[in-house]
């Protein structure tokens, strides 16, 4: 499949295109229809003359610092968002983020919004190209590892003592979720632990789309807590951020959502 593209994370060895195989998979959205989806845009084999689909990712710049994927899907409304990584520089937010889309003929689309405003800020959108969206994988899981020389340790060190110190209920915070991910994807990341569909949320915005977080209901307060091993560790391209949480916040969340 072209789709795939390797890199190690330098950890454990685990394969990043190997992770991210839901975009080249043919049942996913960019080789079959989207039912939901307001653009129905899916060319046959032969509309690109023997040659493989371009891969359909933008590059926006300029964005609000306190930008969230709801944001940028809102900002993309009406196409197939496949994934949003935003760009970080010393630890920080950029301003700049890659926006994989469910179809080739969407770049088009995507490209339409440029220079269009999101809250007080214009936002530029370009063309980009598979090759720069997976380094930019690369270097956010590198920077996630801590193998920036770079990297704000103090405040990492803090950060870490307040999750540490923070009490288990059995409820974790999912924070950083590609959009695409299923409950599947979620037991998988939680492979070490006995989860079932039914303990697994994801979160909504008043429209009915992802926000990039969710719960997860463990057995016991002792199992969420052996689970926060896994914070910063990568689900597809992405690093996830875990919290312990409530189910008083879960609630909350899904309530919001409905």
């Amino acid at each position: 499949m072209f789709y795939r593209g390797k890199f190690s994370d330098g950890g454990d060895g685990r394969d990043m295109g190997a992770k991210r195989q839901r975009l080249g998979d043919p049942g996913s959205s960019f080789y079959g229809t989207s039912p939901g989806s307001s653009y129905m845009y899916n060319p046959t084999p032969y509309a690109y003359a023997g040659q493989p689909p371009p891969f359909p990712v933008v590059k926006l710049r300029g964005l609000p610092f306190d930008c969230t994927e709801a944001d940028v899907a809102e900002f993309l409304h009406g196409l197939d968002i496949v994934d949003v990584l935003f760009v970080h520089k010393n630890s920080k937010f950029s301003g700049e983020a890659f926006c994989v889309l469910g179809y080739p003929l969407q770049v088009d689309f995507a490209l339409s919004r440029n220079r269009q405003n999101m809250g007080r800020r214009y936002v530029e959108v370009f063309r980009s190209k598979r090759q720069e969206y997976y380094k930019a994988i690369a270097n956010e899981v590198s920077d996630a590892r801590g193998s920036s020389p770079r990297r704000n340790v103090p405040r990492a060190k803090s950060y870490d003592e307040g999750k540490d110190s923070a009490e288990h209920t059995g409820v974790l915070r999912l924070r950083g979720l590609p959009f695409s991910a299923g409950k599947d994807d979620i037991m998988d990341f939680f492979k070490d632990f006995v989860l079932s569909e039914s303990s697994i949320h994801f979160t909504m915005n008043s429209e009915g789309r992802p926000t990039g977080e969710g719960f997860v209901e463990f057995a016991s307060a002792e199992d969420s807590k052996a689970a926060m091993a896994k914070d910063r560790m990568t689900l597809g391209s992405r690093y996830i951020e875990l919290f312990p949480s409530s189910h008083e916040e879960l609630d909350e969340a899904v309530s919001r959502g409905r």
